[in-house]
């Protein structure tokens, strides 16, 4: 299965992300996990220490590995570069693994004017095609609000983009144009998850004004999550609860692909 979250900043996505990662590596499933916010904190919500981190340097980042892979040159990347670049080797050339997650950092892509489409992006772009359409492991894409990641070539495997919504306008809001740019580029299959609900009103509130999108569950408010935030570690090494609904949300989209 492949997956990719958003959703506006601070809503919980990266949190959903990381212990959906773990959930699934839990039951055995081979997992490649992709940090493609530019904020890049799956790591932390997978349960990666800062120290695991050190060798680790996001590929958007790395100039040289670049204009080797496209044919760009530093200073060149307006110019000529290979579209299609050699990708295969990078899940396991330039990854970290916990608790059988295997997790990539891609970085920022560049944007200029109205969008980039430069070596970064070719390179990133192709990665994340390989991963999705010709690996079998599951795979997990931490995006931003955006879908500047996803290509046109990839969309049609992505089995589900899961936009986590807390209970408020803003948040819904962005549920919308999520789901805009994703229909824009041919992904179907978009889903909610509700972040940070307090009450049966909290339901409700999200129910009644996102009813036209399928609704995967829900996660509480729970200060577990912020604990784990500010220690480093993963919400699913301290907290059963959190670990269920992420369960239960994972139950629920299996159960919507049969």
């Amino acid at each position: 299965m492949k997956i990719a979250v958003s959703g506006k900043g601070g809503a919980g996505k990266t949190t959903l992300a990381g212990v959906m990662a773990r959930v699934l590596a839990g039951r055995g499933k081979k997992i490649i996990a992709i940090d493609a916010d530019p904020d890049s904190n799956l790591a932390s919500a997978i349960g990666f220490g800062e120290e695991s981190l050190g060798p680790v340097k996001p590929l958007a980042l790395m100039e040289e590995f670049i204009a080797e892979r496209t044919g760009a040159r530093k200073g060149e990347y307006g110019s000529f570069f290979q579209l299609n670049p050699r990708v295969d080797d990078i899940p396991e050339r330039f990854s970290i693994t916990k608790e059988g997650v295997r997790l990539i950092i891609l970085g920022n892509i560049p944007q200029g004017g109205g969008g980039c489409f430069c070596a970064e992006n070719a390179l990133l772009r192709s990665l994340l095609s390989h991963v999705i359409i010709e690996r079998d492991e599951y795979v997990i894409v931490d995006l931003e609000a955006g879908l500047e990641h996803l290509g046109r070539g990839t969309t049609e495997y992505i089995d589900a983009l899961i936009v986590v919504v807390e209970p408020g306008r803003r948040s819904f809001q962005t549920a919308r144009q999520v789901r805009k740019l994703a229909d824009d580029i041919g992904i179907k299959k978009v889903y909610i998850v509700g972040n940070r609900v307090t009450s049966q009103e909290d339901r409700d509130f999200i129910r009644e004004n996102l009813e036209d999108f399928p609704l995967l569950g829900f996660i509480s408010q729970n200060e577990k999550i912020a604990e784990a935030d500010r220690r480093g570690v993963s919400p699913y090494d301290l907290d059963q609860k959190v670990r269920d609904e992420i369960a239960e949300i994972i139950d629920a989209l299996e159960d919507s692909g049969r």
